[in-house]
């Protein structure tokens, strides 16, 4: 396992970040043999949020794993919270507080390593965000925070303030990222780094070296292989549609077809091509990734070690016409 720091953490933090909505939906000797399995593997990063498995029911699967196995102080728990609802936006101090409490209580823990706020509201006003951040840092009840779906402009607003009030900064950016580039947002208000039109994000990420904990490196199954410029249609499940609308461009296809013939060159599936891509990008990325079975992660730890060079990264980009 590959290991970097956050400010504010103690504990080195796995590159890989275990996603655990998938885990959870299992009965606990189900869920708890998996979460297991990635613990063994190195995987020592959990993330969850207020919103996943109905009513908090991923923090509580969390809190009982980690009660089960004595392990709370060699975990990392990356919980996120003030996501909106269908009343309103929910990026207050209000609901920052009222969120990070209740994950408390159903983590069965007294603090969260890296709260992240899993929406942002630019309309409201960024001081007293990052002085209630600030406060529950104070209070011992969070290590360190990040924003998840922010862009880097507001969070480079925020540091500023920060650092002009003699307060932490944000530590981390949770966007979307990977190979393909998103045609449409899959939903409103997500931020993706990914795609040439997003260069000065990513530039913006690589000046302040900030930690990215990206998600969906698979954009939504679109790079699982099991789409083609033919079979858009045939599909009906909503995710799988989803990615049809979203990604389903002939950049895409071409992008799919360089990973797949990648893959078979090295030997390796076209989601490790994926997710290689991904971490070895020139960022300081962490990758949250759904490892559902063993064999998920065994398949994404090979991936995390299967470090592609400058030129394969330029071709499966479209940057070159040859890997070098």
């Amino acid at each position: 396992m590959k290991y970097g720091t956050v400010q504010g953490i103690d504990t080195p933090i796995s590159r890989l970040v275990q996603g655990t909505m998938q885990v959870a939906i299992n009965d606990d000797p189900v869920g708890f043999a998996q979460m297991d399995c990635a613990w063994e593997a190195g995987i020592n990063c959990l993330d969850t949020a207020v919103v996943y498995g109905g009513n908090g029911g991923n923090d509580k699967f969390i809190g009982r794993w980690m009660e089960a196995r004595n392990n709370r102080d060699q975990v990392v728990v990356l919980a996120k919270g003030a996501h909106h609802n269908d009343l309103r936006k929910r990026v207050t101090p209000y609901d920052i507080g009222s969120d990070l409490h209740d994950s408390l209580a159903r983590l069965q823990t007294d603090y969260i390593d890296l709260y992240v706020l899993h929406r942002d509201d630019p309309s409201v006003p960024i001081g007293p965000i990052v002085d209630t951040l600030n406060a529950y840092v104070r209070q011992g009840k969070i290590r360190a925070f990040g924003g998840s779906n922010w862009s880097a402009a507001r969070l480079a607003e925020a540091n500023a303030y920060a650092a002009s009030t003699g307060q932490i900064p944000f530590a981390v950016s949770s966007p979307n990222f990977s190979l393909a580039d998103q045609l449409k947002e899959p939903w409103d208000g997500c931020v993706s780094i990914s795609g040439p039109g997003r260069r000065e994000e990513r530039a913006a990420y690589a000046a302040s070296g900030m930690a990215l904990f990206t998600w969906s490196s698979m954009a939504g199954g679109f790079l699982s292989g099991r789409f083609t410029r033919d079979n858009g249609a045939s599909f009906t499940g909503y995710f799988d549609k989803l990615a049809v609308e979203c990604y389903g461009t002939e950049e895409n296809f071409v992008r799919l077809d360089r990973a797949k013939e990648l893959a078979a060159a090295k030997g390796v599936s076209v989601a490790q091509i994926a997710l290689a891509y991904v971490l070895s990008y020139p960022l300081n990325i962490f990758a949250i990734v759904g490892s559902a079975t063993a064999d998920e992660v065994a398949g994404n730890v090979a991936a995390m070690n299967l470090e592609l060079t400058e030129g394969e990264m330029g071709w499966l980009d479209l940057a070159l016409t040859a890997p070098r």
